[in-house]
């Protein structure tokens, strides 16, 4: 995935400051001086805001070392319903399907990068840290949330049983990761080695984990939130349809694509728009899960085909324009009034799940015996998430509405703190470990104490 690594001079950056404040001018004045538009109007304008303000902040924050991301997800929480509102709620929904094709992109992107070769020399690893992980990771998010549940209002006062069943729900949710954020920095940096690698395979392959943990999860707590309920399968039985379904369907589809980008190869961005917005709505209501769909056939085209690198030219050629948009909105969605509310418990929260997952990453390289990027720096990809872990918390919240509504909302206030701490650090990982085109290179042998 591409991104510009010229450095600007300080004379381009003041005149994108300056082109930050006319366009914040304007639209601030129109959304609150003129009449209120509603409907395809609002919508496109929303849209024309978050590119243009998401791309120029982006530049901004460069200065200060923080990812392009940064800039997109602060462009949103600024212009976003709880801040001055130059966005308002109903319309930051209405961008959700533009949110449906960046997640599609985002999926294609990262089964294409994902290439064979470099992923069966670092199976080893892949596979002792998705097993330490996972087990860490859910263990001590589970623990962290009993040790806490006193200062949770919807926790408190459970008994031991359900407040467990509760704690092994969010210790799932502490295990998952963001596929989207670690592909918008490998965009902007157009990072190369072991560590980008060891990253986009580990988040891609994660979300399936996280889906068979959260079904066996769900499955354990159901008889000890309502007593009297059995231990039930059919989550496993509904899982199988849905993981061996999306895994069939995407192999077709990477083949259909590789068929299509030898024998025609033409208009391939009306092609990626079809998928991104039909394919996607046909799966959700077949039941399959589009992102692991949409990964395998970006995966079969790389390594079945030859096809690989001009499909991912064709991806990068509409994705930097989607992705903007796409983070630009998660910012707005974010509910700061809610963070700033529940901020205590959700920042102990997210110190913790961080913690576990820096003790599991050196645990996991260790035992792997990997090299020294990642014994340095195998965490830092793992800390940011995003969309699978609001879908997961939307799953808790339809099958245990008890608690349910107040449990996402816990879940939202941590996701709001990874989401912009995961990909800073993420970032910062890639530069020390030389593997972005702008990094510095460290003198030999400090990468390791980095």
């Amino acid at each position: 995935m591409s991104g510009s690594s010229r450095r600007k001079s300080p004379r381009e950056r003041l005149f994108y400051g300056g082109c930050l404040l006319a366009v914040v001018g304007v639209f601030y004045a129109s959304s609150s001086l003129g009449p209120s538009s509603q409907g395809d109007a609002a919508l496109i304008g929303a849209i024309g805001f978050l590119l243009l303000a998401g791309t120029l902040l982006s530049e901004l924050v460069e200065v200060l070392g923080l990812p392009h991301l940064t800039g997109y997800l602060l462009a949103g929480v600024f212009a976003g319903p709880h801040v001055l509102n130059m966005i308002d709620t109903v319309t930051v929904r209405r961008l959700a399907p533009v949110n449906t094709l960046a997640l599609a992109l985002i999926a294609l992107a990262g089964g294409a990068e994902l290439r064979l070769d470099q992923l069966k020399q670092g199976v080893r690893s892949l596979l002792v840290a998705t097993g330490i992980h996972s087990t860490v990771g859910l263990l001590l998010g589970g623990a962290t949330f009993l040790a806490v549940r006193s200062f949770i209002p919807f926790a408190r006062d459970m008994s031991l049983g359900a407040a467990s069943a509760v704690a092994l729900l969010w210790g799932v949710l502490a295990v998952s990761r963001s596929p989207s954020a670690t592909l918008g920095i490998l965009a902007q940096t157009r990072a190369r080695g072991p560590l980008a690698t060891f990253a986009l395979a580990f988040v891609m392959s994660s979300d399936v984990v996280v889906i068979l943990l959260m079904a066996l999860g769900m499955m354990v707590a159901k008889p000890l939130l309502e007593p009297g309920s059995a231990l039930s399968f059919s989550a496993f039985h509904s899982l199988g349809h849905e993981v061996l379904g999306s895994i069939s369907i995407g192999t077709t589809l990477g083949l259909l694509l590789a068929i299509y980008l030898r024998l025609i190869g033409r208009q391939l961005i009306v092609v990626l728009v079809a998928l991104g917005f039909g394919a996607s709505e046909v799966l959700e209501f077949l039941r399959f899960d589009p992102l692991l769909t949409f990964l395998v056939a970006g995966f079969v085209v790389q390594n079945l085909s030859k096809q690989g690198d001009k499909f991912l030219g064709a991806i990068e050629d509409m994705g930097a324009i989607v992705y903007v948009v796409f983070f630009a909105s998660a910012g707005a969605d974010l509910d700061v009034p809610l963070l700033v509310e529940l901020w205590p418990v959700a920042l102990f929260l997210s110190l913790t799940r961080a913690l576990a997952t820096f003790g599991g990453a050196r645990a996991s390289s260790w035992l792997a015996r990997d090299d020294a990027k990642l014994k340095a720096w195998s965490w830092a990809p793992l800390i940011a998430q995003a969309g699978l872990t609001q879908g997961l918390a939307g799953l808790v919240e339809r099958e245990f509405p008890s608690f349910g509504v107040p449990f996402r909302a816990l879940v939202i206030a941590t996701l709001a703190i990874n989401a912009v701490v995961g990909p800073i650090l993420f970032k910062i990982a890639l530069d020390r470990s030389n593997e972005t085109r702008s990094a510095t290179p460290l003198p030999e042998g400090d990468e390791a104490t980095a």
